[in-house]
């Protein structure tokens, strides 16, 4: 070969790897902010509302506060599914059903990333994997490294309550823990200061792991999922002495409330079912423990934050909290998840990312756009498996719109729009309201016939929301004889 030739060759070839290591280099500086790191922390079964970022007046999270004063917080984000399984599933691989090869710990590992997981992220039997600290449901293409942080659950030394049987012991035997419907309503008041429970535990590993990562120029993001405040509620004592469970007021009721829902829109676990609607006092501590284990979770979230702070990482490290959906604490005369109403379906988001304007936002998000936002925090390109929509614009400009309406699936579907929330099940009943007048759905509008027209304009919505997304509704399939 003529040696200008070869030297041509040599010349593209050394042409073509600055191309590809420049390429390669893209992916951790094209964002303009400067964003390295990723903190993403989950907390199981916490309702939006509950937070004081959120309006509650009652329950202290002085941690998650802070973080929101320092982000963007998402007032109206919604869950795609209503208990953990699907929903954790779900946002992993930004896919409003079922799942995809490529998730979002996966992305990031084939850009260079350092994954690391800790607690629940993908679904684990809470309290089952919890006690037997082991993996649940999770994904090992996920992480790099992956830790369980198991506890004593119900099986905590400490005053132990299970409060639709009403009883009430110190003693260690013939505790509720697996059983339905009782399990859900135990509370524990711990001896200990908290270092028996999984999310200290948790806690304590994230902050071993930010120790370690701040000595590595390979960029981290490390999941941090917390278990509280999902039953049962165990947190020590001086979290309960912050609730006066006598003083706490009971959801607002009315007693036609469930008249115009129809059967297959009313919970399974609701007062008559479990036994808790005998004891309208225990109603109270339910919401005293929740109270507590909320504010429990609050303090390990503080603590790891904490800790990127005082290794100087902040400025480079990108936080996402949320949770995997909300909860239902005796609002319907329903208690727990798994049902597609506003308490079930509204989840916390706060975004807090080093460059962005801090606010909050009432543009409406779904928790599958949390793969794409955070790969394009990261510069990376958003895969073309994700469903989800990045939110960096709306972390631009808190006024901007990404999307018209939130779903959420269950027993059909549900559509959250900007005024409406309608709802229509595998059988074809259906409900409607006005979140604007009636943020607390006791009016089902669809009988109503000056909202008609908005009615059929909702069943337009969700028909083209489905069709867009390759989703049907799922019919009941008949008894085999």
């Amino acid at each position: 070969m003529h040696l200008k030739t070869i030297g041509n060759l040599i010349l593209s070839l050394l042409a073509l790897s600055v191309f590809f290591l420049r390429t390669a280099q893209a992916d951790f500086t094209q964002n303009p902010d400067k964003i390295k790191n990723f903190l993403f922390i989950i907390s199981d079964d916490l309702k939006a509302s509950v937070l004081g970022c959120y309006g509650d007046k009652i329950c202290q999270t002085p941690n998650i506060d802070r973080l929101a004063k320092s982000g963007m917080v998402f007032q109206r984000a919604y869950c795609q599914a209503t208990w953990c399984a699907p929903s954790r599933q779900s946002l992993m691989h930004s896919r409003y059903r079922g799942s995809h090869p490529m998730n979002l710990g996966l992305h990031f590992l084939n850009h260079g990333f350092h994954t690391s997981r800790v607690g629940k992220i993908y679904h684990m039997r809470v309290p089952g994997d919890i006690i037997a600290g082991t993996d649940g449901a999770d994904i090992t293409s996920t992480w790099t490294e992956r830790f369980n942080a198991a506890g004593l659950e119900a099986h905590t030394p400490g005053d132990y309550a299970c409060l639709n049987l009403n009883v009430f012991t110190r003693e260690l035997r013939n505790r509720q823990s697996t059983r339905m419907p009782h399990r859900p309503f135990v509370t524990v008041i711990s001896d200990s200061d908290g270092e028996l429970q999984a999310d200290c535990k948790a806690a304590d590993k994230a902050i071993q792991l930010l120790n370690l990562r701040s000595n590595s120029e390979q960029p981290f993001l490390i999941a941090v999922g917390f278990v509280r405040p999902h039953y049962p509620m165990v947190a020590p004592k001086r979290f309960f002495d912050q609730y006066d469970w006598r003083s706490i007021p009971l959801p607002q009721r009315r007693d036609d409330d469930l008249n115009d829902i129809p059967k297959s829109g009313r919970s399974k676990s609701n007062h008559q079912s479990t036994g808790i609607g005998s004891f309208p006092e225990n109603q109270k501590r339910m919401w005293a423990g929740y109270y507590a284990s909320v504010s429990f979770m609050d303090e390990q979230v503080g603590k790891v934050i904490s800790e990127l702070e005082r290794l100087g990482l902040r400025d480079s490290t990108a936080i996402i909290f949320t949770s995997d959906h909300g909860y239902h604490l005796g609002e319907h005369q329903w208690w727990q998840k798994s049902n597609m109403h506003e308490e079930v379906a509204r989840v916390p988001l706060i975004v807090s990312a080093p460059g962005f304007p801090v606010g909050q936002t009432y543009s409406i998000v779904e928790l599958v756009d949390i793969f794409p936002t955070l790969s394009d925090l990261a510069g990376l390109k958003i895969p073309d498996s994700v469903q989800g929509k990045s939110l960096v614009p709306v972390l631009n400009d808190s006024d901007v719109t990404v999307r018209n309406s939130a779903l959420t699936i269950d027993k059909g579907f549900a559509i959250r729009s900007g005024q409406f929330t309608y709802i229509r099940y595998n059988d074809g009943a259906e409900e409607l309201y006005d979140m604007n007048s009636d943020p607390r759905q006791f009016n089902n509008l669809i009988t109503s016939e000056y909202h008609s027209q908005k009615l059929i304009d909702n069943r337009i919505a969700m028909q083209h929301k489905l069709k867009s997304l390759g989703l049907t509704f799922r019919k009941k399939q008949p008894k085999k004889k």
